[in-house]
């Protein structure tokens, strides 16, 4: 009963006594027997009125209190959610959840960033709106995963997006409501393509290593001979003054010697040793000249772009020059019938994740892209595997020696292509503090000039064809096999009275004293001694910063005549070091 009827109820009975007192009908005993009735039943509904109140009071107060602990469990809820949607957004995994139907119900911001959707654009669609051209595989694992209730563990994906193609390892399982129906898939993608490309850098790198033990173990003693062939055709040239058909052979005979000699170089730059003798160089000149040289009488042509403003880079230039001339050749070898490579060049600023191959910085960006034939997709990969060629004349050592080039000198190199279409290579060198020095007028001819020079070396054939050289242009020469008959010779030397000018010595000899040990002594004796250090490959820093250790020039071997005496009217005509 309501408290608004009981109070109705309260009022009629009250306004009924009233009534009865001015009843002179009944008689007094009837009249206080029918009072007391009264007055019974209105004690007895005002005390149920009062229980209706305080019920309804307990009864708004309960109400009021589970109000309040549903909006306190509603809050915890929500802020549960809140808690568990942005964990699942943090998760660099790409997690989702799909209908029975493949119909994406629910997905984190992962796996949006990588789609380059949206999530509202996301929510209904399915893999065949969403990716047309795996939409068939992923379905299949979907329709396994349903019907079987087995999961996919670790399956490989390949999936190309707004950003490009990405890797992925994806994981799905069966999601069932309380009935323990299969009602949808719960997935899980990892994108895996940053740690895909760094172990293929680790596996071009650990293959390199291998080609540079072996390069390491042949280049020493090849380069001796090598030398001494060179300079043995260079002398027979000048003793053949007036035979034209004998000068030509002479002159084929030493373009297969520098041919050979650059085979040596490519295998030299797998190696651990041999470090880039770096400096800052001007890239301009040098790629307009080096790709001229590699396209001289092919029908391809090339257009040179250089950025305004272009920073040096910190590099070996002869090495730059070879790893330029590789990729020029090999965009000339793919239009055989013409064509037009561009070769651009800029700078960049590489910031956090920009390539993980890179580190941070400055760098200049090389670009050599052609119209060509393409690479095929399952050969990208191993392009850059020392001895890899789908060449019948190629060695398959120019792309991985400059690979391994661009490696040392602290930079990268990259390549996508498309059958058809053309093939982009791109080198990131780091740019140099300092500006290029200007290079030194010299005089390059010593024939006349009369020089004492002592000749370091434990091939004999090396010391006698260079001794024999260095005389026919007018020096006076002494030849040793060590360091210690080195130190002797020009100790003594210096004592007399006629000093050595120069010395050139090689830096590594077999069970004695070679060049690193012999400088430290001979600059004991004399302080301005010029130095020459010769290697045909050492695993060692001095040929990279030979001035550190105090000599004075350097000439690898294999060498021209025209070389060594560059590097000599350098070191005798410049005093100090």
């Amino acid at each position: 009963m309501s408290r608004k009827k009981l109070l109705d109820i309260i009022d009629t009975l009250e306004i009924r006594l009233k009534h009865l007192r001015n009843d002179y009908l009944l008689t007094k005993d009837e009249y206080e027997d029918t009072t007391r009735k009264y007055l019974e039943i209105l004690a007895e509904l005002k005390d149920k009125n009062r229980q209706l109140l305080d019920f309804q009071r307990n009864l708004e107060e309960t109400v009021s209190r589970r109000t309040e602990q549903l909006e306190q469990t509603k809050k915890i809820l929500q802020q549960k959610s809140e808690e568990l949607q942005i964990m699942v957004d943090s998760s660099p995994s790409m997690i989702f959840y799909k209908d029975n139907l493949g119909r994406y119900v629910r997905v984190n911001k992962a796996f949006s960033d990588l789609i380059g959707f949206p999530l509202k654009k996301i929510t209904g669609k399915t893999d065949a709106e969403l990716f047309p051209g795996e939409a068939k595989h992923f379905a299949q694992d979907d329709v396994r995963v349903v019907q079987t209730g087995k999961r996919v563990v670790n399956k490989e994906v390949t999936l190309k997006t707004k950003k490009g193609e990405r890797f992925l390892l994806v994981d799905k399982i069966p999601f069932r409501n309380a009935d323990g129906e299969i009602i949808g898939i719960i997935g899980f993608a990892l994108d895996v393509t940053e740690r895909r490309q760094l172990e293929e850098e680790q596996n071009k790198a650990s293959k390199i290593e291998t080609i540079g033990i072996l390069a390491g173990g042949i280049a020493h003693d090849f380069n001796n001979i090598l030398t001494s062939v060179m300079m043995n055709i260079s002398l027979a040239n000048i003793y053949t003054k007036k035979n034209k058909l004998v000068k030509a052979k002479l002159m084929e005979a030493e373009k297969a010697a520098l041919r050979a000699g650059e085979l040596t170089k490519q295998l030299l730059t797998f190696s651990k040793g041999g470090a880039p003798i770096k400096k800052a160089v001007s890239l301009g000149a040098l790629l307009k000249e080096s790709s001229g040289f590699a396209l001289r009488g092919s029908n391809v042509k090339c257009s040179c772009t250089f950025a305004e403003g272009l920073w040096a880079a910190e590099a070996d230039e002869g090495q730059i020059i070879q790893v330029i001339n590789n990729l020029i050749i090999n965009a000339d070898q793919a239009m055989p019938e013409g064509g037009t490579i561009r070769l651009r060049a800029e700078n960049v600023r590489l910031g956090p994740g920009d390539n993980p191959a890179s580190p941070e910085g400055r760098f200049v960006r090389i670009v050599v892209e052609d119209e060509g034939c393409g690479i095929p997709r399952e050969n990208l990969p191993k392009i850059f595997d020392p001895y890899f060629t789908t060449k019948k004349e190629g060695s398959g050592l120019g792309l991985a020696s400059s690979y391994s080039i661009i490696e040392k000198h602290g930079g990268h190199i990259e390549v996508d292509s498309e059958l058809g279409v053309g093939t982009r290579f791109q080198v990131f060198l780091p740019a140099a503090s300092g500006q290029p020095g200007r290079k030194k007028d010299v005089q390059r001819q010593l024939l006349g000039e009369k020089g004492k020079i002592l000749i370091m070396d434990d091939d004999l054939a090396i010391r006698s064809v260079v001794a024999e050289m260095l005389k026919l242009i007018g020096h006076e020469v002494e030849a040793v096999g060590d360091g210690m008959e080195a130190v002797e010779s020009y100790k003594k030397a210096k004592d007399s009275s006629k000093p050595f000018d120069a010395v050139i010595m090689d830096l590594t000899i077999p069970g004695a004293q070679g060049g690193k040990e012999a400088i430290r002594k001979l600059l004991e004796i004399d302080p301005e001694v010029k130095a020459i250090v010769s290697s045909g490959y050492a695993e060692d820093p001095v040929l990279s910063e030979f001035r550190k250790y105090g000599f004075s020039g350097i000439v690898p071997k294999p060498y021209r005549l025209e070389k060594l005496k560059e590097v000599l009217s350098e070191v005798i005509g410049v005093r100090g070091k």
